[in-house]
């Protein structure tokens, strides 16, 4: 489904001859391929929605890495360009959680899991990606269950 979109997006995006979503779909079409070769290597099926979620994330990670970079090097067509693609990428997600829906959804994974101390941290984290794949932040999802389990 989430391929279908993009591939519907970057046909659109060449008709309306908008180059930068062209060439940042058309390098999100090139990830996906080159995650699903890999998989094929290990036989594993195709990528499912869950993991091509997770590869947008990735994509959008090491773009705002680049930004930072890119602002201390005083480069700003190339912040620019970086920021136009987290933008395009971004459109494919699902909509990010909210500070206290993450902390409820945490409160509930603790719950659910029955974790008691740091060494279940591993389990609520692992029910957080279950359920809530592309919806929040898992740096900061982890730093928060950290403190909940250890305070």
């Amino acid at each position: 489904m989430l391929r279908e979109n993009i591939n519907k997006a970057l046909t659109e995006a060449m008709k309306a001859k908008n180059e930068r979503a062209v060439s940042t779909l058309r390098m999100v079409n090139s990830g996906l391929k080159n995650a699903d070769i890999e998989a094929r290597g290990g036989g594993k099926p195709p990528l499912d929605d869950a993991a091509v979620l997770a590869l947008l994330q990735k994509m959008i990670k090491q773009r705002q890495e680049s930004v930072e970079l890119y602002k201390k090097g005083n480069r700003p067509e190339l912040v620019k360009q970086e920021e136009e693609e987290i933008t395009i990428i971004s459109g494919y997600l699902p909509k990010q959680m909210s500070e206290a829906e993450m902390g409820a959804a945490i409160d509930a994974a603790i719950k659910d899991t029955g974790a008691a101390g740091m060494k279940d941290m591993g389990k609520v984290i692992g029910a957080l990606r279950g359920k809530y794949a592309g919806q929040m932040d898992m740096a900061k999802a982890s730093a928060a269950v950290k403190a909940k389990l250890t305070g």
